[in-house]
């Protein structure tokens, strides 16, 4: 097909772009910085698939072609290779749609720089928008194929299948189905969600049906599996047998905690009900934030010894209000618990080892205090939602 001349400009502005190695880098950056499951990979890994694309749109946008006559392998690829890798659907998406805006963005500068007048400017951003929609179905086609040809057990696609309707989509199957896959519909199952593919990372039972879906291991088991690492493996957190018809919920449910898990560093196989208080409390971090400015609006995050005052009160409330306790975990003197406890009271005017204040329950004032305290100290492993000791 002819090249036309309101498209030409823009086409080889994009064609340009793929060959600038600057331009690669900023798209390649926008993708792992929206995405930190991306971001665990390879950067060269990001860029060739950036770099495979950006040059297919340059090719196609000076066409009159229909974008679904243009060639997305480059789309169905990355979108194989991120099943492959374990990344999840949601964070996969996320790269994508920031490598594409970026991609916009440096395109409309560069093209009013080049004087392109706005109206064919216009036109090309809209075909770009429609080439940017073909790539995201082509990369979640070549996710899906990947998922249906790479099951973790020997349950198959079907499986997967079923898994994803089921879990996913809160689609009930069919009774047939189900008993296809070895499920009854008036059974009960443990719903199980782990951070990895690897089946060997948890010791799955011989019944029931296990399968990767959106990147991850997910089972549905009629008895609780065994901790196949003893503690060492990826987080993987199982819920209490559930029907079919609650599977979904207890599946959202699992998919919560399951981040709440991995935030705090935990490991091994994890108990939906033990992760009940922390998943409820992430889900609020506004409200959080409010209790937090309130009981310690006098501290300062970026000082050192304000952070041991939270790390010591917190450790102070999971273990029981124990000074001892609360010592040994700190590798203290029980003195030193009770004298970071004052200081905090002295510069904000309470701490968890004051009474309860009137008109309110001691185990209310108690969680108010953890949740404050756990969300004054932020992400990550030493100070998320997590009652390790080890992490205070």
């Amino acid at each position: 097909m002819t090249v036309t001349d309101q498209r030409e400009p823009v086409a080889g502005i994009l064609r340009a772009m793929a060959a600038d190695a600057d331009v690669r880098g900023e798209l390649v950056h926008a993708a792992r910085t929206h995405s930190p499951d991306v971001a665990r990979l390879g950067e060269d890994d990001t860029r060739r698939h950036v770099t495979a694309m950006v040059r297919a749109a340059g090719g196609w946008l000076g066409t009159l072609d229909p974008v679904d006559d243009q060639d997305f392998a480059a789309a169905l690829g990355l979108g194989t290779d991120r099943a492959v890798q374990g990344v999840p659907m949601t964070s996969v998406l996320r790269g994508v749609q920031a490598g594409l805006t970026r991609a916009v963005e440096i395109t409309v500068d560069r093209s009013r720089s080049a004087g392109v007048p706005d109206g064919m400017l216009l036109t090309a951003v809209l075909r770009l928008k429609e080439y940017g929609d073909a790539v995201e179905r082509h990369v979640v086609n070549g996710y899906r194929a990947a998922e249906r040809g790479m099951p973790a057990t020997a349950e198959g696609a079907a499986g997967a299948r079923l898994l994803r309707r089921l879990l996913v989509h809160g689609v009930p199957p069919a009774p047939g189905d189900l008993a296809g896959a070895g499920l009854r519909p008036d059974g009960a199952y443990h719903c199980l969600v782990a951070e990895t593919r690897d089946p060997g990372a948890v010791r799955l039972p011989a019944r029931g049906i296990a399968a990767v879906v959106e990147g991850r291991l997910v089972g549905l088991l009629p008895c609780r599996p065994a901790d196949a690492a003893g503690g060492a493996g990826p987080a993987a957190v199982v819920s209490p047998a559930v029907p079919p018809a609650g599977a979904a919920a207890a599946y959202r449910l699992c998919l919560r905690a399951l981040r709440v898990a991995v935030r705090g560093g935990r490991r091994g196989l994890l108990d939906l009900t033990d992760l009940a208080g922390e998943t409820a409390l992430a889900e609020q971090p506004l409200l959080g934030a409010y209790l937090s400015g309130r009981l310690l609006g006098g501290l300062d995050p970026a000082d050192d010894f304000h952070r041991q005052l939270v790390l010591t009160a917190r450790a102070f409330l999971d273990h029981g209000r124990r000074l001892d306790q609360t010592a040994a975990a700190l590798f203290t003197h029980p003195n030193t618990v009770r004298y970071r406890l004052a200081r905090l009271r002295q510069i904000t005017g309470g701490s968890p080892a004051d009474p309860a204040p009137e008109g309110a329950a001691g185990p209310m004032a108690a969680l108010h205090w953890w949740w404050a305290l756990s969300t004054w100290l932020g992400p990550g492993p030493e100070s998320s939602f997590s009652s390790s000791a080890e992490s205070s």
